[in-house]
């Protein structure tokens, strides 16, 4: 099983909420962090902006990420999401165990 971790920037807590609940009703996501707002610098169209931003911490599958992907850009509000995701190199088996067992395409992994 491979387990993935996602982390996507949001815009307010209420937006991360949102998100975050729904990859979980889903069966997308076998847990979602929403951490404390952080401030953001980044270059956007020529110009440096600077923004506060909710982080989401996404734990998933290999198998399930690449509909997490697309939900996840469903469902945000930018015109470019940050979605970046990596391969767990190692973990608790329990762990990885209990979350290949939430998401639901992982049943194939």
């Amino acid at each position: 099983m491979k387990i993935m971790f996602v982390i996507c920037n949001t815009p307010d807590e209420v937006t991360a909420g949102r998100i975050a609940r729904t990859l979980i009703d889903e069966r997308l996501a076998a847990c979602v962090n929403q951490l404390p707002p952080c401030r953001s610098v980044y270059r956007w169209q020529d110009a440096v902006e600077e923004a506060v931003e909710v982080p989401l911490l996404i734990k998933t599958t290999a198998g399930a990420y690449p509909a997490l992907e697309a939900r996840l850009q469903a469902l945000h509000p930018y015109d470019v999401p940050e979605i970046v995701a990596w391969e767990a190199a190692a973990g608790l088996p329990a762990y990885l165990t209990w979350v290949s067992g939430q998401v639901i395409s992982s049943r194939t992994d």
